[in-house]
């Protein structure tokens, strides 16, 4: 009785989650010109606004700039909270809390209080209106940091012990032995930064103005002011806009729900 009750209220409650993505889903289907009340409950359905919507809001650009982006600051964030988290989990120094503390401090501060001294930084390296601008300030990330931490934390010593025996090097031992333990950690990592660097828009609306420099949301939002009214094509965007992020996490769930059920737990 309990394990039905609880896959009931399971159902329930993907329901209610899919239920508007299911609404933006039907609505990208109706013809133009139907209101999408009528349109959601009509028989007829069209793939036309997919096409009209990839090609006037010209996102070709805007998925390449994106993909760039989201790749070289995901791989970037991957380095940084490697070799950071294998530090701070690992290697005994004075001041290791306080510098993790520091860390997790971090987190609490949102990105848009520190846009200006950020753009101001940019502005003195000349990299304004270029790609440097989109990947250098989140570069690294303490979220990034503290999961490769925590997950460093749970690969037995021994393991470690073994291959210094081997004539292995802190450096060595971290390649060939910590990462490949914490693919499910990395994975994490990975599906976080890519889907919130495709999701951004406030950088490319702060320190880009190059249409060459477009993103995919920056030209989603373009997209909906000059179609504002047509709700069919607005929708048919948004899917296509989506489309990335729910394929990447879905080859990458098991990963990602084993690597935030271990993360914190320690042998």
């Amino acid at each position: 009785m309990k394990k039905a009750l609880l896959s009931l209220l399971l159902i329930v409650g993907a329901g209610l989650i899919l239920l508007p993505l299911g609404i933006v889903f039907l609505t990208s289907l109706t013809p133009p010109g139907i209101s999408p009340e009528e349109g959601i409950f009509s028989a007829s359905f069209t793939l036309e606004n997919y096409q009209q919507a990839w090609h006037r809001g010209k996102f070709l650009l805007a998925f390449a700039n994106s993909t760039f982006v989201a790749l070289a600051v995901t791989a970037l964030q991957i380095f940084t909270s490697a070799l950071a988290g294998y530090a701070l989990a690992r290697l005994k120094f004075r001041g290791r809390e306080a510098i993790l503390l520091l860390i997790l401090a971090t987190l609490v501060i949102p990105f848009q209080l520190l846009v200006i001294p950020i753009f101001l930084i940019l502005k003195w390296g000349h990299a304004i209106n270029t790609y440097w601008a989109l990947i250098l300030p989140t570069a690294a990330n303490g979220f990034g940091i503290f999961l490769m931490r925590q997950y460093f934390s749970t690969v037995p010593v021994e393991l470690e012990e073994a291959a210094a025996l081997d004539g292995a090097n802190r450096l060595q031992v971290l390649w060939r032995i910590m990462l490949p333990l914490s693919r499910p950690a990395l994975v994490t990592l990975f599906l976080f930064t890519f889907i919130g660097e495709w999701n951004d828009l406030f950088k490319p609306l702060i320190f880009t103005t190059k249409p060459e420099l477009r993103t995919v949301q920056l030209a989603l939002a373009e997209f909906q002011e000059q179609f504002t009214n047509s709700w069919s094509l607005l929708m048919a965007a948004v899917i296509i806009a989506t489309i990335p992020v729910v394929v990447l996490f879905l080859l990458g769930q098991r990963q990602f729900i084993r690597g935030i059920g271990t993360t914190g737990i320690k042998n």
